[in-house]
């Protein structure tokens, strides 16, 4: 058969699930119906699967070129993708890219049954958490069952033109880090360049600011009217969903509640990451009994010598916090919704967020808190801590 050159970069035995699957996910399994089909040499068999596609979303861009390069063949050898006269370069590329990170996740199709790396522990009111997985075009959705992540869907997505780990206001890159979703922006309130609506994300958190990351306006949004979805790099920044998926997550989504964990790519959950949140978690609960017991050089080593909080460093730190303890008779402190995120791109880093019920002889408050727990030699100690 004469082959085209994206297939020979994604040269893959396809299987074809006998059953149903949603939308979005149909759309990824056509798409390989067709390639294929290809393969095997059967043309006429994947136009008629490509024009099933077509016909289901006229608006995928990927699937009309396929279609045009198909009938072409019918009148000569195509020696490319997208072998149009004077067609774009630039976009045949952003469609091969497509090309291949959908067949790529149509592949890896496999019953996810691990725990993410970087879901620790979700609180009783986070009903769902994502993680996008960068390297994959993928954002992952696992809902929350006792505390534990159970995996749900996943969907294709397209990050920043330049890839991920942004630094600097502009810089065309997705951040990574722990984000939360902290707003709902609806499509009647937007440009048609964010579709069916967009949630903005909490970058920068403490831990960009810290690095001097600059930049604003991440957001989770979806694609033009006339577009069903978009390259894998292709956006200045923002995760992108096609509508209907963008439609079907926001049902999930809680602002100032949904977590978001952007990585390079996805780890899972070990027997090392158990012991270490068991650590973490036993270390959590000695600071909270060193503070209420009022021992401060006690509950002060569980701080890390770099610690530092939005205006105060260590020493500073200490040296305020052994100032109120004297003046107090006796105090008591609760820790309740406690949600633990290790932090990805960074080692023995988590990120963990709790409502705190503090009492003593003259003051009672309750404030929602985050803390950066670094592990360092065999010890969890506290490096930021900051009201939310």
């Amino acid at each position: 058969m004469r082959k085209y050159l994206w297939l020979t970069l994604m040269a893959v035995s396809l299987a074809v699930p006998a059953i149903a699957v949603a939308d979005s996910q149909f759309m990824e399994a056509q798409l390989a119906h067709t390639l294929l089909a290809l393969k095997e040499g059967r043309m006429d068999v994947a136009l008629k699967e490509v024009d099933a596609l077509v016909k289901a979303n006229p608006n995928f861009r990927l699937a009309q070129l396929v279609r045009a390069d198909l009938l072409m063949a019918r009148a000569r050898p195509i020696t490319g993708f997208g072998n149009v006269p004077d067609a774009p370069r630039d976009k045949i590329e952003d469609l091969r890219s497509e090309a291949q990170a959908r067949l790529r996740r149509y592949q890896d199709q496999a019953p996810i049954t691990s725990v993410p790396k970087y879901l620790w522990q979700l609180d009783a009111s986070q009903k769902y958490a994502l993680v996008v997985d960068a390297s994959r075009s993928t954002l992952y959705v696992f809902e929350n069952i006792d505390g534990e992540p159970h995996y749900v869907t996943d969907f294709y997505i397209s990050i920043g033109k330049l890839g991920a780990d942004k630094t600097n206001e502009g810089d065309k890159r997705t951040p990574i880090g722990v984000y939360y979703v902290k707003d709902s922006l609806p499509a009647n309130s937007l440009t048609d360049l964010y579709g069916s609506g967009a949630f903005p994300l909490s970058y920068p958190n403490e831990w960009d600011v810290k690095h001097g990351r600059s930049g604003h306006g991440i957001w989770i949004h979806g694609t033009p009217s006339d577009t069903y979805s978009r390259p894998p790099l292709s956006s200045s920044g923002c995760v992108v969903l096609a509508n209907d998926d963008l439609n079907k997550l926001s049902k999930l989504l809680q602002i100032g509640k949904t977590p978001v964990v952007i990585t390079n790519q996805m780890e899972w959950s070990d027997d090392k990451d158990k012991a270490d949140r068991a650590a973490l978690l036993k270390e959590i609960d000695h600071w909270r009994t060193d503070w209420s017991s009022r021992d401060t050089d006690a509950y002060l080593k569980h701080y890390a010598r770099n610690f530092y909080s939005e205006d105060m460093d260590y020493a500073a730190w200490a040296s305020h916090k052994s100032k109120v303890n004297a003046g107090k008779a006796w105090i008591k402190v609760e820790v309740n919704n406690l949600s633990v995120f290790p932090y990805p791109g960074t080692t023995n880093m988590v990120v963990v967020n709790f409502e705190q019920d503090y009492t003593s002889n003259n003051l009672a408050n309750k404030m929602k808190k985050r803390q950066y727990w670094i592990k360092q030699g065999d010890r969890w100690q506290i490096l930021y801590e900051g009201a939310v």
